[in-house]
């Protein structure tokens, strides 16, 4: 019992390394990173004051259209914070797909239960430049566990 329990472990961790995110938002096909800007940078771990940022930025013009970057499960919308004056940029969603969990910030939701293929509309960037006004616009990708997402992408 044991060694069929570490084979599937084993197995689920190869799996999952193995996934790549699909295109997320419409004219940025590859999945290009928000580099360094007058706001911080947008790897994994960057500084954010006295915190670090558990997320990955992936460019995304405000008002585009956002994908499932593989097939999905929709479950829930999100609020990302708790600052009034952010309410312009105050919507994501929860999702998991391919043995994984994850969350997209600054993203108006379609819908936010039910399943949805790889490369179909999930929802609309929202309007960061209205928030943070010469930021690369972006959406923030965040794993459930907080760990790194930079290897599936």
């Amino acid at each position: 019992m044991a060694i069929s329990v570490y084979v599937f472990k084993l197995t689920l961790l190869w799996v999952c390394d193995a996934v790549k995110f699909g295109q997320l938002c419409s004219g940025n096909p590859s999945n290009s990173r928000r580099t360094s800007d007058g706001w911080g940078q947008g790897h994994y771990g960057a500084g954010r004051g006295g915190r670090l940022h558990e997320g990955l930025d992936i460019k995304c013009s405000d008002g585009s259209t956002v994908f499932a970057p593989f097939d999905v499960t929709l479950n829930g919308k999100l609020t990302v914070y708790t600052d009034p004056s952010k309410a312009a940029i105050n919507e994501g969603i929860n999702l998991s797909g391919e043995g994984l969990c994850f969350k997209l910030f600054y993203v108006r939701p379609d819908r936010t239960s039910g399943r949805v293929r790889k490369g179909e509309r999930i929802g609309t960037m929202l309007p960061m430049q209205r928030v943070y006004p010469g930021i690369t616009s972006h959406v923030h990708v965040q794993m459930c566990d907080k760990s790194d997402p930079t290897r599936y992408f």
